[in-house]
């Protein structure tokens, strides 16, 4: 029988779209929120690496994905819950537009920010980008409040406002259709965060980050009315089921993990080590090798691309990792699945020797974007299950496949159900391919 259990008061950040403003909001109240004295904790919805690393950097507390497509809800509630615990405030940073999702519904929900909303009680603020317009943005607003059932939008803060006079065209629409304006953010260019193809630069990355934040935290302090902030967050609460969890690759993991291979999901890291798994990280940058205690070396997604260079150079690593691979399992991720193939070519078209245990060669040369939700069913045994076992999980790249000769490791699926050829590979004890795990 499922039981009920509370949580602090929160808030879901969304927007009508991507780009509205969702992340320079969410970093300035977690630090400015954090600088008043609460315990404030972050949540992201959906498969993102970067934004909660930032969320670190700016609350103090982990944070952690909440995915209603890929991850099962017990999972969710249960980390809703255990991370919440000693928080006084939740801040969930949504993703691309509040409603937005797959057609296909996965686990509980299609992806969107609003299936969190619903499942938690937790209301909206939503981030509206009201350049280029004015009592319009009252007409957008007023569709969100209504367009699902369960679902509260409490306020609205406006964002790239241009006057005092467009914000009081904005504001009194709003109010008029009983939406109260919490904030008005003026035109600021300096405080964009750097960006990449794959988004924002990883937190460790951007220089200055600390005196970032804060000059975040100032801007939301100046334009945005705390107090009601902190007011208009509610109590939430999640129906739970019986705990799941996640069997890790092995009893003692080497992990790498540096500025090429930095996208490990937070919540597997924390279910491997309460299953009793030990996690050894190493840099394969510093040419450092896995430990020689380990039962499996784990190569994650990251920016190998940007690092090529120093990974072709890196032999004490390459040649350690070929030792490791002959009586243990190896498996890579995305960007560590490229570096376990034979070659990468880097954006200039150079080509950069990899550690070779699989015949994969990737190309950044001939960019071609991958991005969506994945389910795969694994043919073979291997670290991550048996045969016929489900896994969920993303991909997000903009690597092109000139060539992969190894046997396949899943029969891979799109969230429509559409078989995809790329389905991974496993040569030996090393398996790998381009789908990020979310849940098992």
């Amino acid at each position: 029988m499922a039981e009920t259990s509370p949580l602090p008061p929160g808030l879901i950040i969304g927007a009508p779209r991507s780009g509205s403003g969702k992340t320079t909001v969410t970093l300035g109240l977690l630090r400015a929120l954090k600088r008043r004295g609460h315990a404030v904790q972050p949540f992201k919805c959906g498969p993102d690496y970067i934004d909660p690393a930032f969320h670190v950097a700016a609350a103090g507390r982990e944070s952690y994905n909440v995915d209603s497509w890929a991850m099962r809800w017990p999972r969710v509630a249960g980390l809703l819950s255990q991370a919440s615990n000693g928080a006084d405030i939740v801040i969930v940073e949504g993703l691309m537009g509040f409603y937005d999702g797959v057609v296909q519904p996965g686990h509980w929900g299609n992806g969107a920010s609003s299936d969190l909303a619903a499942a938690t009680g937790w209301p909206a603020i939503l981030v509206l980008d009201v350049s280029g317009q004015s009592q319009t943005a009252a007409a957008v607003a007023r569709g969100f409040m209504n367009f699902r059932d369960r679902v509260e939008i409490a306020g609205v803060i406006l964002n790239r406002v241009g006057s005092a006079r467009h914000t009081r065209f904005v504001s009194e629409a709003l109010t008029a259709v009983g939406l109260p304006v919490v904030g008005a953010l003026p035109r600021e260019a300096n405080l964009v965060l750097p960006e990449r193809h794959l988004g924002l630069v990883q937190a460790e990355e951007t220089a200055e980050l600390e005196s970032r934040l804060e000059t975040l935290a100032d801007f939301i302090d100046a334009n945005v009315d705390m107090a009601r902030i902190v007011q208009l967050a509610k109590p939430g609460s999640v129906d739970s089921g019986p705990a799941v969890s996640i069997r890790p690759p092995g009893q003692r993991i080497a992990l790498a993990r540096d500025a090429a291979f930095s996208f490990v999901y937070p919540h597997l890291l924390a279910a491997w080590r309460e299953a009793g798994a030990e996690i050894f990280a190493f840099s394969p940058l510093a040419d450092e090798v896995p430990d020689a205690t380990a039962d499996v070396a784990w190569m994650p997604g990251g920016y190998p691309e940007l690092h090529a260079g120093r990974l072709a150079a890196a032999d004490r690593f390459k040649s350690a990792m070929r030792k490791f691979a002959e009586t243990r399992p190896v498996h890579g991720e995305c960007g560590g699945y490229m570096t376990l193939g034979t070659g990468l070519v880097d954006a200039s078209g150079e080509r950069h020797e990899m550690i070779g245990l699989l015949g994969l060669e990737t190309s950044f040369a001939k960019r071609k974007l991958n991005l969506g939700y994945r389910k795969a069913e694994i043919v073979e045994p291997c670290v991550l299950g048996n045969p016929g076992d489900q896994l969920t999980g993303h991909e997000f790249h903009y690597a092109s496949v000139l060539s992969s000769p190894d046997a396949p490791l899943f029969h891979l699926r799109d969230s429509d159900g559409n078989i995809l050829a790329q389905r991974g590979s496993r040569r030996g004890l090393t398996t790998g391919s381009f789908l990020h795990v979310v849940d098992v």
